[in-house]
């Protein structure tokens, strides 16, 4: 098979393996569990060979997959493990809501990779010990394991997210010095002004409960757009062009919000006085001070979440009276402009939430290509 392949599982999107793909990786299968994010990967990244359905389904199905699995150069993926706090005492193997991380680790030996990324939240490193114990009893003793909680503004992405980032490798190479050369390359520094402020303006949107509105006040699905030349622009799309401006719409807010929107100071959040005579949970003020927060044009962004499917209060545009939109929130993730998110409108930033920064991932992808 030519070029170095790779797997992607809990695909999501398509972030890690967009990432992978710039980095010069050739993606030959990949797994997702929802239908909407499997819809966007498909329609970005088109591929003949995927799996839409549980992990554990596919699984049982291995055999069949036997020679397009043949010597392939990477796996990667992240398994939702909900019971790795330190507060918990029963294995990460043995808990019943990490059943995702032990088919991860099935599939690992399964296929045996030259190398894998098991990627997850920072709080999983408490468990590294008992992570590499069960990487050696299921996948093998003869992968050599590393990890580091990599910082995506490190990479060039305008947005503080912390990951953690395993990698194992059964060649000579030791993951440590991939690590190494990751964090010692110098790579841009972009503010969310930088990631941003070339979009149109949008206004906020009052009409409820119709999502098929689209004009320009409030932003369209996909549009005809000129878009500047900047070094962002650059940076996130390479080689790569397009002319028109997709999901960049703006959601409802209620007159309360945006009045709320429009007064808060940039870097303030629920406390600042002047939103004190209209901010709702007074009596919360402690628990919901981050309820609003506005966001700093001259900083990078805050970590972008998939709550900002249900609202955008604590991602308040830093100039405009409403929340980012779809496509500035990919911005921030370091999608390209060309990248097209599908599904219902909310459900974009669920998908823009959960995926990993796509240039991360490409800095990643080029350090472990060396090796291969």
């Amino acid at each position: 098979m030519e070029g170095n392949t790779f797997i992607d599982l809990f695909a999501g999107c398509g972030g890690l393996s967009l990432g992978l793909h710039q980095a010069g990786f050739k993606c030959i299968f990949m797994n997702e569990i929802d239908p909407k994010c499997c819809d966007t990967y498909l329609k970005n990244m088109p591929l003949k060979n995927y799996f839409l359905g549980d992990i554990k389904e596919l699984n049982k199905q291995l055999k069949q997959y036997a020679t397009l699995f043949t010597n392939v150069d990477l796996v990667c993926g992240g398994p939702p493990c909900q019971g790795f706090s330190t507060a918990n005492r029963q294995r990460l193997l043995n808990d019943p809501r990490n059943t995702l991380y032990k088919e991860y680790l099935k599939f690992l030996a399964f296929t045996k990779p030259k190398i894998f990324i098991l990627e997850n939240v920072k709080g999983i490193k408490n468990k590294v010990s008992e992570i590499n114990e069960d990487i050696s009893k299921i996948v093998g003793k003869e992968y050599k394991v590393s990890y580091r909680i990599l910082e995506a503004s490190d990479f060039g992405v305008p947005q503080h997210r912390e990951r953690f980032i395993m990698i194992g490798s059964r060649l000579k190479v030791n993951p440590d010095e991939i690590f190494t050369n990751l964090c010692n390359n110098k790579y841009p520094h972009f503010t969310l002004y930088d990631a941003i402020s070339d979009l149109p303006k949008l206004q906020p949107k009052t009409i409820k409960n119709d999502t098929t509105i689209e004009n320009d006040q409030i932003g369209y699905r996909s549009i005809q757009y000129n878009y500047k030349d900047t070094p962002f622009r650059r940076f996130i799309n390479g080689n790569t062009n397009t002319n028109l401006l997709l999901n960049h719409k703006n959601r409802y807010n209620n007159n309360r919000d945006i009045e709320i929107f429009r007064r808060l100071p940039q870097g303030c959040n629920s406390l600042h006085d002047s939103i004190a005579d209209i901010m709702p949970y007074k009596s919360r003020n402690t628990i919901f001070k981050d309820k609003y927060y506005k966001l700093e044009y001259n900083k990078i962004c805050k970590t972008i979440t998939s709550h900002m499917r249900y609202d955008c209060n604590m991602y308040i545009h830093p100039t405009d009276a409403r929340g980012l939109s779809p496509r500035e929130a990919a911005r921030v993730q370091t999608f390209p402009d060309h990248f097209e998110f599908t599904g219902p409108q909310n459900y974009w930033y669920h998908q823009i939430g959960n995926a990993v920064p796509v240039k991360m991932a490409e800095a990643i992808g080029k350090e472990i290509l060396k090796c291969l």
